[in-house]
């Protein structure tokens, strides 16, 4: 093995905009990445810059006419095909689309090539994470969802069991959607309940199916859900799974749209428990995976004040040099922060809640509490297909 981390970067990334107005701004991504440089980790990393998905690879997961719907989209906005979810308010059509999405999901595929073929440990790319893409549709400000391409990718090189945990306040319909026949691939997702929340999908009674049954999880969590509800749900879940299933390599997703300043939903999480559940993450991928680990970024629309301080913590983690919470930002950071956005960026990698206090499930619940519901509906649903007791 040649190193212990790699970062996943390409510039060109950021053209993945889809205009001034869209809540998904790009300097998220060039923030992040001057914030990693900025707090010293890019000396504890291989930073590569990987070539487009092609269409084969894209072929993995999507189908080759919408392949073609965002290749004509791309050549000319204006002629996009809303059946495609292409040149929509969630996702509007823009010039260059298809090789910036072929880009980001190139990122993703080579860091899972990467850590299955033990070149590297852990590898993150923060500009992936788009879940919600389709075989046939781009949908939730994703155009191809380079998860489940990395997933499709680790599959075609030999894995046979792939854990995919996905804590991104939305559902992660479409990781879910493409293995919800393939016993080989666990999905878990933790997010906000579908009832209040985009995709209206997540529901603890999906579970897969065609011989995959039990394959999919799914813990919907009450709006207003704070840090040591998460956490709790999250342990209360994820490792007696992922144990059960002894995956060869761990992909995770990091959105961080679960915190209470983010603008698109509900969830009072912060950045303190966001990087609790990165930890937790990487323990569970050393401990049930050899190490093996795909990290990846996510939603996030609170742009300044979160997604640099969230993915920059990840990143840290990875590259085996966590950085502090009580760590002081960088001035340099801060003013770079102002110059691109006239807004005054956070001082410190915390949010002043560390560490997180959460209680185990196995010290006991409650039936008649919101949070524990869930918990409860999420291990009755699946832990008996699995064998497990609920």
């Amino acid at each position: 093995m040649s190193g212990r981390a790699r970062l996943m970067w390409d510039e060109a990334v950021t053209g993945y905009d889809f205009g001034p107005d869209h809540p998904m701004d790009p300097v998220r991504l060039a923030l992040t990445r001057r914030l990693v440089t900025a707090l010293g980790l890019d000396d504890g990393l291989e930073i590569v810059a990987a070539k487009p998905a092609g269409e084969s690879t894209l072929r993995l997961v999507h189908r080759e006419d919408y392949i073609d719907a965002v290749r004509a989209a791309s050549a000319d906005p204006a002629a996009a095909d809303p059946s495609y979810g292409l040149g929509t308010v969630d996702d509007p059509a823009f010039a260059g689309m298809h090789e910036v999405s072929a880009l980001i999901a190139g990122q993703s595929v080579a860091a899972a090539e990467a850590v299955w073929q033990g070149e590297v440990l852990h590898a993150v790319n923060f500009a992936g994470g788009l879940h919600h893409a389709m075989p046939g549709g781009a949908a939730g400000f994703c155009v191809y969802n380079d998860a489940a391409l990395a997933i499709a990718r680790l599959l075609e090189l030999g894995a046979e069991r792939i854990v995919y945990i996905d804590v991104d306040v939305h559902h992660g319909d479409g990781v879910q959607a493409a293995f919800w026949e393939d016993p080989r691939v666990l999905t878990i997702s933790l997010h906000e309940h579908p009832r209040t929340l985009f995709p209206q999908t997540g529901w603890p009674q999906e579970t897969g199916a065609g011989g995959a049954e039990g394959s999919a999880a799914n813990i919907a969590l009450p709006a207003g859900t704070g840090d040591a509800g998460w956490v709790r749900a999250f342990h209360a879940v994820v490792p007696e799974l992922v144990a059960d299933f002894r995956p060869q390599v761990l992909v995770t997703q990091h959105g961080a749209d679960t915190h209470f300043e983010d603008p698109l939903a509900h969830l009072a999480v912060s950045l303190d428990a966001q990087r609790a559940v990165q930890e937790a993450c990487h323990e569970l991928a050393h401990e049930y995976a050899e190490g093996r680990w795909v990290a990846l970024g996510g939603g996030g629309y609170a742009v300044v004040e979160v997604v640099p301080r969230s993915w920059t913590h990840l990143v840290g983690i990875a590259a085996g040099r966590p950085v502090a919470p009580e760590t002081v930002i960088p001035e340099g950071w801060r003013q770079e922060v102002f110059a691109r956005t006239r807004q005054l960026g956070p001082m410190r990698m915390t949010d002043g809640r560390s560490p997180v206090g959460w209680s185990e499930w196995d010290a006991g619940y409650d039936p008649a509490d919101r949070l524990d519901q869930a918990v409860l509906a999420a291990r009755r649903a699946v832990f008996p297909l699995r064998g497990l007791l609920a």
